[in-house]
């Protein structure tokens, strides 16, 4: 399925349950949140957050689930402010390729 295709189908999604209604403010505020259910994981896996000293350890089979519900909430935004996500991806990742050149990149991150 192409990006364009998935961002039209959220945004049936969306309408029919009426959920194109709330306001951006809202529906980033949610994102924010999935971002930090994210971040749960991301902070217990390199051990910020030590388990079982006052921290309890996320579900690993959640993940998943909280990239999906991040997806869908860009794509609410994105609907929202009628920004074609796959199009503006492509566009960017031209910009990235001549701001990052790889060979220099890769090259850099083999001494780290």
């Amino acid at each position: 399925m192409e990006l364009s295709d998935l961002q039209e189908t959220f945004a049936k999604f969306e309408h029919e349950r009426g959920w194109d209604k709330f306001p951006a403010s809202q529906v980033f505020a949610h994102l924010i949140e999935e971002l930090g259910e994210v971040s749960r994981h991301i902070t217990v896996e390199e051990g910020y957050k030590a388990v079982g000293l006052g921290h309890e350890a996320p579900k690993k089979e959640e993940l998943a689930r909280e990239f999906a519900q991040v997806t869908s909430l860009l794509f609410q935004l994105a609907n929202h402010f009628k920004i074609d996500i796959e199009k503006c991806v492509q566009a960017e990742l031209e910009v990235m390729k001549d701001r990052f050149p790889a060979k220099e990149w890769a090259s850099y991150m083999a001494k780290r």
